[in-house]
């Protein structure tokens, strides 16, 4: 069995008196998707802030491959989440230069203008992000994302403004990331294309796992599973 990138044991999250995570526990291994289901506020994005190193737990323990302590750990994780992380005075390609100058990427402009060609951003390229609709800056938050090519990409609710071409292409590059090796965590509320996508899925309520697949399934399963889980939740 390889190393997990990394494995979240007994994870726990407290704001207050609010409990948003209880005891969840998973790994997330190299060419693998891990689709985390749930309602809103089950405490997925919790969790993925949590493995992205943007939150620290109540209780719980995070080991990542290696050793690496969650700072360093950082530097290998790309996370798109509810906010793009974009400069919106700065244009699509200077995002880009920007965040591959930061990750000590070795050629950053070449980096940016691959991955604007990837992205299908080339025309909007030296426009400012800020002029973006919500579809463009999600695809230019996404190139950020992968600006460095981390080892565990984290994304929370990725098709999000995405028309339905951007978003086949953007199942197509998570597809292509499994399997060069890359570990990812896919949050989202769209059961068909976690099915297509995961090889593992997780459904979260109240912070709590309420139900789990240790391997891949299909939709009707997927669906089933997930209507099990919350007809489970506490009235």
């Amino acid at each position: 069995m390889t190393e997990p990138v990394v494995a979240a044991t007994g994870l726990t999250k407290r704001f207050g008196a609010l409990l948003a995570l209880a005891d969840v526990s998973l790994a997330v291994e190299r060419g693998a998707v891990s689709a985390v289901l749930g309602p809103n506020g089950a405490g997925k994005s919790t969790l993925l802030r949590i493995l992205a190193g943007l939150a620290r737990p109540s209780t719980g323990q995070l080991v990542y491959a290696g050793g690496a302590t969650q700072r360093r750990a950082r530097a290998q994780v790309g996370y798109i989440g509810h906010a793009t992380f974009l400069y919106p005075a700065l244009t699509a390609r200077e995002n880009l230069v920007f965040a591959a100058r930061l990750h000590g990427v070795a050629h950053p402009r070449d980096r940016a203008r691959d991955l604007l060609a990837e992205l299908d951003l080339e025309a909007v390229a030296d426009r400012g992000a800020g002029s973006f609709s919500r579809g463009l800056a999600q695809r230019l938050s996404i190139a950020r994302a992968l600006v460095h090519d981390p080892a565990l990409l984290l994304l929370d609710e990725p098709f999000t403004g995405l028309d339905p071409v951007s978003a086949d292409r953007l199942s197509q590059r998570i597809d292509a990331l499994r399997a060069a090796g890359r570990a990812l965590v896919l949050v989202t509320h769209d059961l068909g294309r976690a099915a297509t996508l995961a090889d593992r899925a997780l459904v979260l309520v109240d912070g709590r796992i309420a139900w789990e697949s240790a391997r891949r399934i299909d939709a009707a399963a997927l669906e089933a599973g997930y209507r099990a889980a919350l007809g489970a939740r506490p009235s």
